[in-house]
């Protein structure tokens, strides 16, 4: 339907969406749902029976790789990088819209959250961010609230990893608070760390559903309480105790209402997404780089390999992750030395560093870390 300008009054401010969202864009019309080609072909038909002019599409990466379909088509597509994952391949530095709006929500109830498990004492926050595919969100939130830690799935360069990995970084992070006087906090976790977990180990718990091919369906996998009961294990152990309360936090993020920056944001991109068609183009996401519109071809931000639109991870080296790494309270390579924490451990200096020498020989995490302690140290 034509929708009149007395609708949009007021929406500028408001989170959410006036036009409703979902996975998928069009009617079907009874086709089979892994079948792209029928799949293009039902959208394609829409497109013409509605006679329209151009479709404008919102969303990540899956919403790209669909509008780059459609416009191989012939038809007059235009994307506008909108996802708080923050995953998009834009250039570094460059948020999607909703981004920005999300981290300062999530901020504010981790911050909460913070001060809850302080007053309450004893008791520790574990919160799964969400972002599938990479980490943008879960460190954003972790590093402007301070969380005591964040894990993203970028810092494991390994395809899997044994559950016990992460159980080991988190339980570090409790009992290096914890000898500090702060027997509390709050722990970030990505929802992608959750597929670096090797599938082997959640089928040892018995409380797995899997499809028809045998994957695991992370989706119905209550991974919070998977990783509190683990680490609840271990903190005994040590006869650390503490309570803890797993808490996802994602879908209210989406429709909070947008800050000053994403409302901005979003009314530029919307204007040169006009002006982009009117010059008679199409088929490129439109992105803002240094004040200034510029299109982003579909093709070119398509990965060869997989026909999908790439994904940007967290940059590790950048600054920002250095920053943030460093300021966490985590178990680091000089630690193992430290006969105080192998004490709390209840462990003679030597077992200790034999038990945890495997977190650091792998990967570049503790180089970045201690990078991230010297920035500290310098601010």
């Amino acid at each position: 339907r034509v929708m009149q300008p007395s609708e949009f009054s007021g929406i500028l401010t408001v989170g959410g969406t006036i036009l409703g969202t979902k996975r998928t864009p069009f009617k079907l019309m009874r086709v089979v749902e892994d079948d792209n080609i029928d799949k293009v072909a039902a959208m394609k038909k829409t497109y013409k029976d509605a006679k329209l002019d151009c479709l404008l599409c919102l969303g990540g990466n899956g919403t790209h790789k669909t509008a780059n379909l459609l416009s191989q088509e012939g038809l007059n597509i235009i994307g506008l990088p909108k996802t708080i994952d923050n995953d998009l391949p834009l250039p570094e530095g460059v948020p999607t819209f909703g981004f920005e709006t999300a981290r300062a929500f999530a901020t504010t109830e981790i911050e909460n959250l913070m001060e809850d498990a302080r007053t309450t004492n004893n008791r520790w926050y574990f919160t799964i961010a969400m972002g599938r595919t990479a980490g943008h969100l879960a460190l954003g939130m972790g590093r402007s609230a301070g969380a005591a830690i964040t894990i993203i799935p970028e810092e494991f360069p390994q395809k899997k990893i044994p559950l016990q990995q992460l159980v080991d970084i988190v339980t570090g992070s409790i009992v290096k608070r914890y000898l500090t006087g702060k027997n509390y906090g709050v722990a970030v976790i990505a929802e992608g760390v959750i597929e670096k977990i090797a599938p082997e180990d959640f089928k040892k718990l018995g409380e797995v559903v899997t499809d028809e091919h045998g994957h695991i369906r992370y989706s119905e996998l209550d991974f919070g309480e998977i990783l509190k009961q683990a680490v609840l294990a271990e903190v005994k152990k040590i006869g650390i105790k503490i309570s803890i309360i797993d808490k996802e936090i994602g879908y209210e993020l989406r429709c909070t209402a947008p800050i000053a920056y994403d409302i901005d944001y979003a009314r530029s991109l919307g204007y040169s997404a006009v002006r982009f068609l009117m010059r008679g183009d199409s088929g490129a996401l439109i992105s803002i780089q240094n004040n200034e519109a510029v299109p982003m071809r579909f093709e070119d931000i398509k990965d060869p390999a997989t026909g999908k639109t790439r994904v940007r991870k967290v940059n590790i080296k950048s600054v920002q992750y250095r920053i943030a790494r460093g300021s966490m309270m985590r178990m680091e390579k000089e630690d193992l030395d430290d006969p105080g924490l192998a004490n709390a451990y209840r462990m003679d200096p030597k077992a200790f560093k034999e038990r945890y020498a495997y977190l650091f020989e792998t990967g570049e995490e503790p180089e970045v870390a201690q990078a991230g302690k010297a920035e500290e140290k310098k601010a």
